[in-house]
């Protein structure tokens, strides 16, 4: 078996970009150039990008956004794949990268304590923290994107979009007290967010996924986790090892749900 030569990664950051309209049309160029599909965000609040191509072209455009010392700390999630899965390049700019209609949740100015894959995966095993509290994951994406998979015993509050989890945090926000809790999304970005809001709304015993499920994927081997990680391009489903097949697109494969 051939492997695959397409490099699809995705990355986000949450930094002040005032000159948002400005990086739309230089990233664009850019992109362009570099013959890359995918999608671009970009708002004052920060950055979202899903990209595939080569890997020189890949790697060699994250090379030039870190030349930016806004982004020189960003590091990708990589996963390969036999074709380029988006039809199209993208550059946006939105009022949020992600919705969540709370304009008081900035984490570019104070990030969620974040937990990282490895530990995560021991603390599940062992069934509570390193101080002995109960540890719960909670999945922060829409029903759908859970339905393909998630942790085992997951909460999921069953929200078809990230701007019913304020309301729904704070329906259940008491069978949180006194638990540690770890909030988890696809790559970081809806549970960074959360992990902000559950911390303002009073519970301290909060962390986020670094990485989210696809860092998890890539630096463990997926246990504790059964199903596969939706993603929003062709590919649709990524098992824990981040294989796939191509497939058709559908409505529900566009960014941004």
């Amino acid at each position: 078996m051939t492997h695959p030569t397409v490099l699809n990664i995705s990355c986000y950051k949450f930094v002040p970009l005032p000159d948002a309209a400005a990086l739309r049309d230089l990233l664009s160029a850019r992109a362009v150039a570099a013959d890359l599909k995918g999608t671009i965000l970009l708002a004052e609040e920060g950055i979202n990008f899903f990209l595939a191509g080569s890997a020189d072209a890949v790697r060699g455009f994250v090379d030039a956004l870190r030349t930016d010392a806004r982004f020189a700390d960003v590091a990708p999630k990589e996963s390969w794949s036999a074709s380029v899965p988006f039809r199209k390049m993208l550059v946006k700019v939105k009022r949020e990268i992600i919705r969540m209609d709370h304009p008081t949740i900035a984490p570019a100015h104070g990030r969620a304590p974040s937990v990282d894959p490895a530990t995560l995966q021991r603390w599940l095993a062992q069934g509570h923290d390193d101080d002995g509290r109960e540890v719960v994951t909670l999945d922060t994406r829409n029903a759908f994107e859970v339905d393909h998979g998630t942790f085992d015993n997951a909460i999921d509050w069953r929200i078809d979009k990230f701007t019913e989890f304020p309301p729904a945090l704070r329906a259940h926000k008491a069978a949180l007290q006194d638990k540690t809790v770890v909030s988890f999304c696809t790559g970081g970005i809806r549970c960074e967010k959360a992990a902000i809001l559950m911390r303002e709304e009073g519970l301290t015993n909060v962390y986020q996924l670094e990485g989210g499920i696809l860092k998890y994927f890539e630096l463990t081997d997926g246990a504790h986790y059964h199903g596969g990680c939706f993603v929003f391009d062709e590919r649709r489903v990524l098992a824990a090892d981040l294989s796939t097949e191509p497939q058709p697109a559908t409505e529900e494969n566009t960014i941004n749900k």
